[in-house]
């Protein structure tokens, strides 16, 4: 297989599946930081809820589309509930620490896949010769997943 026609396949491969790795950088970023939750008195928006759960769940609906756990408990025992180790201070601060730097860290890493996808679609749809194929596959990998969604 020559070079070009690897080149070729792909920019193909990169225009078609562009629409939805940009949608999981970008919905998986506002859920990094728990955007897409109602906590305290922040509510999400609506559509940012809708889309994570499309990538939670594959639903576009709202709330939580997981089935209950069957735990039932017996007649007269209470549930039992799991306990966690103790934590002491100075493990408190480290934990919140570094799951925020780390947290930062793939909000970074989805920032820039979506702007790298970007440039891939800029580039996919400019430099080729068959802009209409490019087109096309772009607007294939947009068009599959919604049309799924809805059926």
């Amino acid at each position: 297989m020559k070079m070009i026609s690897i080149r070729r396949r792909h920019s193909y491969i990169g225009l078609f599946i562009a629409p939805s790795v940009l949608f999981f950088s970008l919905t998986g970023a506002t859920q990094l930081f728990s955007l897409h939750e109602a906590h305290g008195k922040y509510q999400p928006p609506a559509i940012v809820e809708k889309l994570s759960s499309v990538h939670k769940d594959q639903v576009f609906a709202f709330g939580n589309h997981h089935a209950p756990p069957d735990s039932v408990p017996e007649a007269g025992k209470p549930p039992v509930k799991a306990q966690s180790p103790p934590a002491t201070e100075d493990d408190g601060d480290k934990i919140e620490l570094s799951t925020l730097m780390l947290k930062g860290f793939f909000l970074l890493v989805a920032l820039c896949l979506a702007l790298s996808t970007g440039f891939g679609l800029w580039m996919g749809l400019t430099q080729m010769h068959t802009k209409r194929i490019g087109w096309l596959l772009v607007a294939a990998g947009s068009l599959i997943p919604v049309t799924l969604l809805l059926i």
